[in-house]
């Protein structure tokens, strides 16, 4: 009788050990990573004020990190180490080489943290537990509909201002734009860059300066261009200042992506036709929220999630749907 008492004792004295660990567990403040491509650009500066906001809020403890620029994988695997060894149970990435960071995530989800990729997807996508981003393809088509509108009788000649090769949302905004546009022969799972139609392709790293270079190098190869598409609003601005530097500045039509609020002021000065906006401080604000439920249940959120694009111009067309400046500018971000 008091071996079974005993026994009954250490079980229940077990269970309620076990139990406080779990009570610890789902009680202390959830500590959860931000990694961003930058920290310079104005869109991963408010992906970081929106996740440090959200994290406030809700009681949890966000580390962050960036890549030294656009492409330096190898500082955003030293990232991951950093935070896994610091505890966080949750890393929010926004991946710079959507290929190369894999095995540096495969490892980190091995060991029991939930990574959500932010902006641009991994590939494979189903590297991550799941992706909260803009639809890019989308974002792509609306500005493509729009130029197609604005363009009305004249032959376009198009220049495309890229990102880098191979990455995944530069290849989905360039073929949404000619799919929007009215190129045949594209969709949303096209994955090589299609230059159907296209006079000049230049690489810019959505950098103005870059930009710059990269519009004057179209110039010099075909001066007849009247459209060109922008991955972002910096190369676009770097666009408009070589055809600005060439005269040509009026009889050019730039179109672009991400409704940043320097971006839509160039909107409404004229320089940006019109722009796909999408919404950083969102991604980061569901990406905290799911990774302190996860710290709090267990539960990990999963597939996809769609955080929006809106098209911003002062020139509505007909049949394409569109918000004016001034709606960009109530809901742009960055200074």
């Amino acid at each position: 009788m008091r071996k079974v008492i005993a026994s009954a004792a250490l079980t229940a004295l077990v269970a309620s050990l076990s139990l406080g660990v779990v009570q610890a567990q789902s009680t202390a403040q959830p500590i959860i990573g931000l990694i961003t491509k930058t920290e310079t650009n104005p869109f991963f500066v408010k992906m970081k004020e929106g996740a440090q906001k959200e994290a406030t809020r809700l009681g949890a403890k966000l580390l962050t990190a960036a890549g030294k620029a656009d492409g330096d994988n190898a500082g955003q695997v030293a990232a991951i180490e950093n935070m896994v060894a610091a505890g966080a149970k949750t890393i929010l990435i926004t991946p710079s080489d959507s290929k190369a960071i894999v095995p540096a995530i495969a490892k980190a989800r091995a060991q029991g943290v939930m990574v959500i990729a932010l902006d641009s997807p991994t590939e494979p996508a189903s590297a991550v537990d799941a992706l909260f981003a803009t639809n890019n393809y989308q974002a792509g088509i609306l500005i493509g509909q729009w130029a197609k509108k604005a363009m009305g009788t004249k032959k376009p000649v198009i220049a495309t201002l890229d990102l880098f090769p191979g990455h995944p949302v530069g290849i989905a905004r360039h073929n949404g734009f000619l799919a929007g546009f009215g190129i045949k022969g594209i969709t949303a799972s096209t994955k090589d860059l299609v230059n159907s139609s296209v006079a000049c392709a230049q690489d810019s790293f959505g950098d103005q300066t870059k930009g710059q270079t990269a519009m004057e190098n179209c110039l010099q190869k075909n001066p007849d261009i009247n459209v060109v598409y922008t991955i972002n609003e910096p190369a676009a601005a770097g666009a408009y200042q070589a055809l600005k530097a060439a005269g040509k500045e009026k009889d050019v039509l730039i179109v672009s992506v991400d409704g940043g609020c320097a971006g839509v002021r160039n909107v409404e000065g004229g320089v940006i036709g019109a722009t796909s906006q999408q919404y950083p401080l969102k991604m980061a604000s569901m990406g905290v929220a799911a990774g302190v439920t996860y710290a709090k249940t267990g539960k990990k959120v999963s597939g996809y999630t769609d955080t929006g694009v809106t098209l911003i111009t002062n020139k509505a067309m007909s049949g394409v749907k569109s918000q004016n400046g001034k709606f960009g500018l109530a809901n742009c971000w960055g200074q």
